[in-house]
């Protein structure tokens, strides 16, 4: 009868050590998968950011050379709305304004300032508040850094 008593109790611990070690196996293989999909998704939202960074940074360059090819159209001598220029660069400079907004909302913080430089300078092109200097000449120096500065943030992000 002892035999038997102890034969059951062995067997019921054996069946508790079981389970419990398949509730730990499973506990642990759960977090490992909790943990690559929390992986995962960081990466997407990652991938899913820097999208969004080179979109906007590609609109951002699409029209500061829509305002650069305004400041190289821009009638001279500027009076009235010669050949409608002035009514097509308005909007031009709109775009390229909030363009410059997008990127300093989404992008890294050190494109901030490469960025408000580059949209100053284009506008003081468009509006010929640069003197007797040429156009490419007045913009060199902010578009290299603005580029400069867009390449460093997007080989960082």
């Amino acid at each position: 009868m002892a035999a038997d008593l102890w034969t059951s109790v062995v067997s019921l611990a054996g069946v508790a050590l079981g389970g419990g070690l398949t509730a730990l196996a499973q506990r642990a293989t759960q977090r490992s998968a909790e943990r690559v999909e929390e992986r995962r998704q960081t990466v997407a939202t990652t991938e899913s950011r820097r999208a969004e960074q080179i979109d906007v940074l590609k609109e951002f360059v699409s029209c500061a050379q829509a305002a650069e090819r305004a400041a190289y159209r821009r009638p001279d001598p500027w009076g009235d709305d010669e050949d409608g220029w002035m009514t097509e660069t308005g909007p031009v400079m709109t775009a390229l304004w909030t363009a410059s907004g997008n990127v300093t909302l989404l992008c890294d913080e050190a494109l901030r300032e490469p960025v408000r430089t580059y949209g100053h300078a284009l506008n003081a092109a468009v509006w010929r508040d640069i003197g007797d200097v040429e156009v490419n000449e007045h913009l060199e120096e902010a578009k290299t850094a603005f580029m400069n500065a867009a390449r460093a943030s997007l080989a960082g992000a």
